[in-house]
């Protein structure tokens, strides 16, 4: 069962409240007449029996802060299990979760997002109070030194709730090796550029610090453009990256979302020197030269995602060379789920030293040569697929590449065969939902590929 909902949790204060936290010692002191405040939108984005996927947006509407802790209590029992884009502890129902290296600072009206995966039981009622450095989160602002005299006895008005001001909503829905080591959150809540031609979209892109970027219309470009660190690429409906591809070549959190990809001329996208934490997910790629997508040279904690891939022929490899196994070995973690290999004709992906490689819930349709292959010792996963059509599902070895191994469970076969499994694979880290093989096709078809989103 999959479900969703979205509040916006507006907390309101009192003096009173504020009195009682300074008793309980949790305020930080401040200088006097410094206003402090906090926005707080807190989201289930799935939820399936026994757990779920929550999502955090924060906004400091108070002065700078170079460091930050969000704090919450879960009243029915609920308990975090992991975290991407803020480190989470829980004592009892108090949870805190505090800033990683990439979001540390949050300058007045700045935004972050974190997510995180959790359990319940009986229920799972959203939090009804958040603090941020120990200030209580009211969606507005309060001196914390009255200017005037005031009775304490009486409980000020708290403030209205207002809109949150419009803003990039926080990435929902990710799961898998991306939500690893600090998690991916991109651009955050980074100011948004638009950006309608080529060298607007390379100046963006190369730019330093963390960005949102929004695609516009169609852009025609060639080679490769480089992708900086802590950046979000989003496609506006139509967006098209036609003659060129996108490369992420040493840096980290990068998410690049509900794009079309066509005729590129060399990779569509390219993560390579050890970049870590990328998430590439609802885009669509066609007719291009090279890679759709290409994983390689000991980059890490990648998610491929709701893609969907047609007419074309290298599809998505891991690990460019049975020769990099000094660099890859280790390495090449990455969870492939919900793709539609539609008639792509191989490296759906083909995989090299990567373990464990995740490879679950995508829906393969007359793939004209093979499906996935684990080579040179890689550990892959193929998990809850449905192969239609398709004569050479899996298999150990590739051409000149020596064997690796696959453990296949739980597939979907429809005139398709079973292929070749051999050897154990290393353990899945993370939480996820696996669909029902035989749903797949049609949950795939219904929502892989650019334009299935709103962003």
């Amino acid at each position: 069962m999959r479900t969703g909902r979205r509040r916006m949790t507006l907390i309101a204060t009192t003096a009173a409240a504020t009195a009682s936290l300074v008793t309980a010692g949790l305020l930080t002191s401040v200088s006097a007449q410094a206003a402090a405040g906090c926005r707080v939108a807190y989201s289930v984005a799935s939820q399936w029996p026994g757990g779920f996927t929550g999502n955090v947006t924060v906004t400091n509407l108070g002065d700078p802060v170079s460091g930050w802790t969000l704090r919450w209590s879960y009243g029915a029992g609920q308990q975090v299990s992991q975290a991407w884009g803020a480190t989470v502890s829980q004592s009892g129902g108090q949870v805190s979760a505090a800033n990683v290296d990439y979001n540390a600072s949050l300058a007045t009206n700045g935004s972050t997002s974190f997510g995180f995966n959790a359990s319940w039981n009986s229920g799972n009622p959203d939090p009804t109070s958040f603090t941020l450095n120990d200030v209580a989160c009211t969606g507005g602002t309060t001196p914390t030194t009255p200017a005037g005299p005031t009775n304490p006895g009486t409980p000020t008005t708290p403030p209205i709730p207002s809109d949150p001001p419009p803003s990039v909503p926080p990435p929902t829905g990710l799961v898998g090796w991306a939500t690893q080591n600090g998690g991916t959150t991109g651009g955050g809540g980074a100011p948004t550029t638009t950006v309608s031609n080529a060298s607007a979209l390379t100046s963006a892109l190369n730019a330093t610090g963390a960005a949102v970027i929004r695609v516009s219309g169609t852009i025609s470009c060639s080679g490769m453009l480089r992708v900086r660190s802590n950046k979000t690429i989003l496609g506006n409906s139509g967006a098209t990256i036609a003659g060129c591809g996108l490369n992420i070549s040493g840096d980290r959190n990068v998410i690049i979302r509900n794009l079309t990809f066509r005729d590129w001329n060399d990779d569509a996208i390219n993560v390579q020197e050890s970049a870590t934490n990328v998430w590439i997910d609802h885009n669509t790629f066609s007719n291009g030269y090279d890679g759709a997508v290409d994983i390689k040279r000991g980059s890490d904690f990648v998610t491929v995602s709701w893609n969907r891939v047609f007419n074309h022929d290298k599809t998505m490899l891991l690990g460019h060379s049975d020769d990099n196994g000094a660099q890859d070995t280790g390495h090449l973690r990455v969870s492939y789920h919900h793709n539609w290999f539609d008639g792509s004709k191989q490296r759906n992906p083909r995989v090299r030293f990567g373990n464990p490689v995740h490879v679950y819930n995508n829906y393969y349709r007359a793939n004209g040569g093979y499906g996935v292959a684990s080579t040179e010792n890689a550990g892959v996963l193929v998990e809850g697929n449905y192969f239609e059509n398709v004569k050479d599902t899996y298999h150990l070895g590739e051409a000149d590449s020596g064997p690796g191994r696959l453990v296949a469970r739980n597939n979907h076969f429809v005139n398709s065969p079973a292929g070749q499994t051999g050897g154990s694979v290393a353990s899945i880290p993370y939480s996820y939902q696996l669909d029902t093989a035989s749903n797949v096709k049609s949950i795939v078809t219904a929502g892989a590929g650019a334009g299935r989103i709103t962003v």
